[in-house]
């Protein structure tokens, strides 16, 4: 169990969804609210597009890197490392569904897990714990977006 799984339960007891969490998760590392990016992950919940379309999990892991390395700002440049960053997650999800025999759109997901929400929970902490060895690796510094 990671230290952050009680988190992944408390916001699932919230009705936050997994694209949701995954930044949700980082904005309370902050100490930082954004309830626009948040309503806005909405959008990626359960799969996009529909259930057929990729993990919200990952996806939102994807956003959680792009809070950090995408641009924010006219004067601000998309940092040259996002990319790569999400190449590796992609490549990493891929690895790690096909690891345990499940697809990566999240209706394939789900169709393992049926209606055990253990099996998700497991994704978005898996995601959550990626994106961020992710960002480390690449010389980000998770809690601070601010920093390049």
């Amino acid at each position: 169990m990671r230290e952050y799984d009680l988190e992944i339960l408390r916001l699932a007891g919230q009705g936050y969804c997994c694209s949701q969490m995954v930044l949700q998760l980082a904005l309370e590392m902050e100490g930082r609210e954004n309830a626009g990016l948040i309503r806005a992950l909405a959008a990626l919940c359960h799969g996009f597009p529909a259930t057929s379309g990729s993990c919200g999990a990952l996806t939102g892991a994807a956003c959680l890197l792009g809070y950090y390395g995408g641009k924010g700002g006219a004067e601000q440049e998309e940092d040259k490392r996002l990319p790569l960053m999400l190449d590796e997650l992609a490549d990493w999800f891929a690895s790690y569904c096909g690891e345990r025999r499940l697809g990566t759109s999240c209706s394939d997901i789900v169709s393992h897990g049926i209606a055990d929400s253990a099996l998700c929970g497991s994704l978005i902490s898996a995601c959550y714990g990626q994106a961020m060895t992710i960002l480390v690796e690449h010389g980000f510094e998770p809690g601070n977006p601010d920093a390049r």
